[in-house]
Order: structure tokens, then C-alpha cells, then sequence
């Protein structure tokens, strides 16, 4: 019995609709959130003003980890880049307080957004267990600190045990 191409096509749809269900969400599920002012390291990765970032060029919004960390990449080793600070990354000048503004491609409900310089917390927003809307940006004072500073900025979800990470170079003056 030979099957003609429309009931093969059909066959093959049938089987594989199953599958891109299953498996599309969770490649949409990597993209969500990072800043993009002042430009984060992975900003300036998308953006080709740095060169050589590897995989962060294409997925600046992807750099997700568990709660906690204390670095750029937010432990995954093919964002590993971000961590070097060597890289050439722009320095942004800012003042004694600064704006830095989020941009999202997935939204979750969040529990805060908090900014570090080493491992002294310097701003502190909580996100009412609420899911942003549009951009969201924060003023953080840095009166005690001047010179060239690297900030991490880190988005803890609500909903799960991740938080999304971003490095911003400024020179506070």
C-alpha cells in the first residue's frame, strides 16, 4: 500500500504536533527580563558594542538563576563572559543617585528587584508579588560611593526559585 504525500504530511503532523507543544513552551520559558539603562553588560553584548559575548548577543533577557548568587552570569557557564571584568565593558557615568530601568520579554510576578555593589545591598523595591507593567525603573542613592563601581542588579521572582541577574560598569561621580 503506497500512501500519498498528503496522508505522510498528515501522518507526520499528527506525531509531531504532540511534541511542539510539549517541548516550544519551554524554550519561550528562558526569556524574561534584564536592564537596558544604563546599558547592563549583556545590553551592551545585544547591542555588538562589546564583541565576542558568545550565546548573551542573542538572549540578553536569558541570564536566570537561582536566588542568591553574587555574579554576572548567574551561574550559567555559557554566559560566563559577563563575569569578566576585563571585557572592555562601557562605563556609564551617573551621579550620587541613579535610574536604572528594566525591559521584560516574559513577565512573572516579583517578589523584589535589588542592587548590590560587592556584597553591600544598595537599593531594596519590592514588587508586591505583582507581574510589571511595561518598563519598570528604580533610583538608587549611591551617596557613599564614587569612581568605578560594578553594580549587580538582580529581579527575584515571585513564582519560582529564580532571579534574573545584570551587571551595569558606572563611574559614580
Amino acid at each position: 500500500m503506497k500512501l500519498s504525500r498528503k496522508a505522510v504530511a498528515g501522518i507526520v503532523g499528527a506525531v509531531l504536533a504532540p511534541i511542539v507543544v510539549l517541548v516550544g513552551p519551554a524554550g519561550l520559558a528562558s526569556a524574561h527580563g534584564y536592564v537596558n539603562s544604563p546599558a547592563s553588560r549583556q545590553a551592551q553584548c545585544a547591542q555588538h558594542v562589546v564583541q565576542n559575548c558568545g550565546d548573551v548577543q542573542y538572549e540578553p533577557q536569558s541570564v536566570e538563576g537561582p536566588k542568591g548568587l553574587k555574579s554576572c552570569n548567574a551561574g550559567v557557564s555559557r554566559f560566563a563572559q559577563l563575569n569578566d571584568d576585563g571585557k572592555g565593558w562601557r562605563v556609564s557615568p551617573i551621579g550620587k543617585s541613579a535610574q536604572f530601568t528594566w525591559v521584560f520579554t516574559a513577565r512573572h510576578r516579583t517578589s523584589n528587584y535589588q542592587y548590590f555593589i560587592g556584597n553591600t545591598k544598595v537599593g531594596d523595591f519590592s514588587g508586591n508579588n505583582q507581574v510589571p507593567s511595561g518598563n519598570v525603573s528604580h533610583t538608587v542613592n549611591l551617596n557613599n560611593y564614587s569612581g568605578r563601581q560594578k553594580i549587580l542588579a538582580v529581579w527575584n521572582i515571585a513564582d519560582t526559585s529564580n532571579a534574573f541577574y545584570a551587571c551595569i560598569d558606572v563611574q559614580v561621580g
